[in-house]
């Protein structure tokens, strides 16, 4: 049964991705995008890591994908006024894409295929135990990281504040 729901979520997955990539409007590839990002949820929660699952739902379903509907609806994307693009970024994205399918056939080939997929400490996702290491020997980093991000949230504030004339 886990097997099965695996592979169909895999399925799914790999589906809404390519229609991501193949979707003519741009507004559709968004959508797809929010499906392709609950199906990777799925695989985190089958994956037994619910806080990573969380994470994914509440930021990249959530807040990016509210910001990437905003600015593809403010830019007015028209096929009429797209410039044409010269022979030489199409070469250099060919280069590219075939440097990224060279990488990943190389790390595919450098992984054992005995290699167990799943740890069986069932323990291993659990909100707790990432929270006693976050607390534990991390803590200095994980205070630092909080400061520096409410730093640039301040900043933020103070840069996009107007000043009264």
């Amino acid at each position: 049964m886990g097997t099965s729901v695996f592979y169909l979520v895999a399925f799914l997955s790999i589906f809404f991705s390519l229609m991501v990539i193949f979707a003519k409007n741009p507004v559709h590839s968004v959508l797809y995008l929010i499906v392709t990002f609950f199906t990777f949820t799925v695989h985190y929660i089958l994956l037994n890591a619910q806080f990573l699952a969380v994470v994914n739902f509440i930021v990249y379903m959530g807040a990016i994908m509210v910001l990437f509907l905003f600015v593809l609806m403010l830019l007015n994307l028209n096929k009429d006024n797209e410039p044409l693009k010269s022979g030489l970024v199409k070469v250099v994205g060919i280069v590219a894409g075939c440097c990224l399918v060279v990488t990943l056939i190389g790390s595919l080939k450098a992984t054992a295929a005995s290699d167990p997929l799943v740890l069986q400490n069932v323990n291993l996702g659990l909100v707790k135990n990432l929270g006693k290491e976050l607390f534990g020997p991390f803590m200095l980093p994980f205070e630092l990281s909080s400061i520096l991000l409410l730093t640039a949230m301040v900043g933020a504030v103070l840069l996009t504040k107007k000043e009264k004339v």
